[in-house]
């Protein structure tokens, strides 16, 4: 990965543009005043397919780094687990496994898909770092798809470190993972959206805070994480603030942007470039 435009500046600078870049993703008041519906909720089905769908065919740099450093087996702490999509591709070498997140529903989730694996994980509900000290320490940490929503990313990446024994596995979109949507939000408000932060700026602050990361992008495959296009369209529509009655406009954007009724995949996130970076420690 290329982060040669942000060498020359320091920590402080590159930590304020991460912030501010996050910022910006900010909607307009009277955009979200206008709506009853919360632009920022996903289905828990779409985390559980996605889980299911992950673990029952692991593949990609993110798996193999984390499955290469739990050689010999070793204990995992997932960071903003979601249903377990990180880590449950990872039970068969995992001794032990430490879940965190802000949503309890979430923890059920992955806690139902470990159990029945034969592995009874330890549940943290919380943000991070403020429940690093409840999460404790694991041979492995995971965090997958949870970097763009934190602003204060540096104590957040040095308690990923304080945590991890062996080796720390973030995985990102290479770019944030709304820009796709950002037609749309011209199309149906005039609304010039941000572009802003990327993994590259990501890998830039772990260097200035003399990180050794390494990086990989790849693709990954968009999967059938919907059950219907109509659940995708109303996804859609709540993220682009629109009123119910709105739905139809919003399934011929979709349509007109690309995306197969009889296999709705996700236009903000599958099927994007990822950034898997990870570090030793």
């Amino acid at each position: 990965m290329n982060n040669a435009g942000n060498d020359g500046d320091g920590l402080p600078v590159l930590l304020q543009r991460w912030r501010s870049d996050l910022a910006n993703w900010a909607i307009p008041a009277h955009i979200t005043a206008a709506v009853a519906d919360s632009p920022w909720v996903l289905p828990r089905a779409v985390f559980a397919r996605r889980a299911d769908r992950l673990a029952a065919a692991p593949a990609g740099p993110s798996f193999e780094r984390a499955w290469a450093a739990l050689d010999p087996p070793g204990s995992v702490l997932d960071v903003g687990c979601g249903a377990g999509a990180a880590s449950l591709p990872l039970l068969p070498r995992c001794t032990g496994l430490t879940a965190i997140d802000s949503q309890p529903d979430m923890l059920d989730l992955l806690a139902q898909r470990a159990e029945a694996a034969g592995l009874q994980p330890r549940l943290v509900t919380g943000t991070w770092p403020t429940a690093s000290a409840e999460a404790g320490q694991a041979d492995v940490v995971t965090c997958h798809h949870v970097s763009y929503n934190v602003a204060e990313i540096e104590p957040f990446i040095a308690a990923l470190t304080a945590a991890a024994r062996r080796t720390v596995v973030v995985e990102m979109t290479a770019a944030h993972p709304l820009v796709s949507l950002n037609p749309l939000w011209q199309r149906f408000h005039g609304l010039t959206r941000p572009t802003g932060p990327t993994a590259d700026d990501l890998l830039s602050i772990l260097h200035a805070m003399g990180i050794p990361a390494v990086a990989e992008r790849w693709q990954r495959p968009g999967g059938p994480d919907y059950g219907s296009f109509a659940e995708l369209t109303d996804v859609t529509r709540r993220r682009l603030c629109l009123p119910p009655e709105r739905a139809d406009e919003v399934s011929r954007a979709l349509t007109e942007s690309g995306v197969d009724p009889k296999r709705p995949v996700d236009l903000g996130t599958s099927g994007r470039e990822v950034a898997t970076i990870w570090w030793d420690v």
